[in-house]
């Protein structure tokens, strides 16, 4: 997530701690998500079989593939917002002199 350069260390720490979290909680839910979907509770093997692995490798794939599309337009979405604000105070600005 790159914001505006005008962040403090403070505001980049607590940026960066948000991003653990929510890589983390990604994690979470697709390990969650993909063992349900690909590997049934009742097994009979150490092991997963070659179906589950592929299962597996296809549901990650996925998972990953939309988180990055989302962050890519919440991105986008947050810059719009950050140069909407900076329009705005302009006018502002414009309008008080």
């Amino acid at each position: 997530m790159a914001f505006g350069g005008g962040m403090t260390q403070a505001q980049m720490q607590l940026v960066a701690e948000l991003e653990i979290e929510m890589m983390a909680d990604m994690y979470n839910r697709m390990t969650s998500a993909c063992q349900k979907k690909c590997v049934p509770a009742k097994y009979r093997e150490g092991d997963l079989t070659k179906g589950e692995s592929v299962c597996l490798d296809r549901c990650v794939a996925k998972y990953v593939e939309i988180h990055e599309r989302i962050g890519k337009k919440l991105t986008e979405k947050s810059m719009q917002d950050e140069q909407l604000m900076k329009n705005l105070q302009q006018q502002q600005q414009g309008g008080s002199s």
